[in-house]
């Protein structure tokens, strides 16, 4: 039986790039969300080059109906399969705010796609996930990602407040479901100032050394670990 996985926000960048390594193990099948499947030319080439492996799915993680409807999809495509790992990486940032400067507008629409959304993902996909804690064998493992600047402790500063609101409020969201669902593990994490789109070419990491150090963290975390709050490459970070 192949090991299911779903990645939210796929279109592009860390999500593009986690569905391509997914896919290149042979015994994975891998549902690669994103708001317009229809323009997600690049996703398309490795949905085809995966031949079959990959699953393109509509899902806008700040619309809970198009959550529950990529859900029943995911559900009837599984079958009687179980649902192994979750990466929500969908998320979203509309502005480099400071505290003086916080618009209400794009705050709360931050929160809803950054943190709602992964909540109502989560929610949606625990049948999924129950069946495959069920079957036996590892935890299904669900992947809320995160960043450094949700950190009180790394003392970042006043900049970027809305999205680092958001980014703390998931970390405490992580905590929350991992002690609510024991039989899942749940891993906040950070993948690093990454060369994608948000992070800008002057950004630190490779899209694809951080995709793969994600990977790592993810099929290697035990029970003890849920509810944690980890770096790209499985250090834990202070909240």
């Amino acid at each position: 039986m192949s090991t299911a996985w779903l990645v939210t926000g796929s279109s592009r960048g860390i999500g593009l790039e986690l569905v391509r390594q997914i896919a290149a193990d042979a015994s994975n099948v891998v549902f690669a969300t994103c708001r317009n499947p229809s323009s997600a030319t690049k996703l398309k080439t490795v949905s085809e080059e995966a031949k079959g492996k990959v699953h393109i799915v509509q899902l806008d993680a700040s619309d809970v109906a198009s959550i529950k409807a990529a859900a029943a999809t995911v559900t009837k495509t599984l079958g009687s399969q179980g649902l192994n790992y979750v990466i929500n990486n969908a998320a979203g940032q509309s502005s480099t705010d400071v505290p003086s400067t916080l618009e209400v507008d794009s705050f709360l629409a931050d929160m809803k796609l950054n943190v709602a959304g992964p909540a109502i993902v989560a929610q949606n996909l625990m049948p999924l996930l129950e069946r495959a804690a069920a079957a036996g064998g590892r935890k299904p493992v669900v992947c809320n990602m995160s960043s450094g600047m949700g950190s009180i402790a790394m003392d970042l500063g006043a900049r970027m407040v809305s999205y680092s609101i958001t980014k703390s409020s998931i970390n405490m969201l992580t905590y929350k479901q991992a002690k609510e669902s024991p039989n899942v593990i749940w891993i906040a994490q950070d993948p690093g100032w990454v060369k994608t789109d948000m992070g800008g070419p002057g950004a630190q990491l490779e899209v694809d050394f951080s995709a793969s150090s994600i990977l790592k963290v993810l099929t290697t975390v035990t029970e003890k670990d849920s509810g944690s709050f980890r770096r790209y490459n499985g250090d834990v970070i202070p909240y």
